[in-house]
């Protein structure tokens, strides 16, 4: 998954969907939805929901966040926030060794 920052939600699903033709997999309110863009996922995420505002984030799914969490710190990278819960799964926001921001996550069960 890729999040890209947006300040306007209704615009940039208007934009990517109609303009681009990528379908709506799932909205959240008026902070977060994410696009179908073929082979990967494109959120849309305002700052109140948006790992690191402003910054492009690349999500990746995984069986065991915290255990990411510590081998990115023990490797050099940064932990910005996490592990923690929010309303649909358990997420780690992290930096790279280069600066670069990964959400790692993994779906909380039902």
């Amino acid at each position: 998954m890729i999040i890209l920052s947006t300040d306007d939600l209704d615009e940039s699903i208007k934009f990517y969907s109609e303009t681009l033709g990528m379908p709506v997999k799932f909205r959240d309110g008026t902070h977060f939805a994410a696009l179908d863009g073929g082979g990967v996922t494109l959120a849309l995420a305002t700052p109140v929901d948006h790992p690191i505002p402003g910054q492009v984030v690349v999500g990746i799914k995984t069986a065991d966040v915290d255990a990411v969490a510590k081998t990115v710190q023990e490797s050099g990278g940064g932990v910005v926030r996490g592990p923690y819960d929010d309303a649909h799964e358990r997420r780690a926001v992290v930096y790279d060794t280069k600066g670069n921001g990964l959400v790692f996550y993994s779906p909380l069960p039902r």
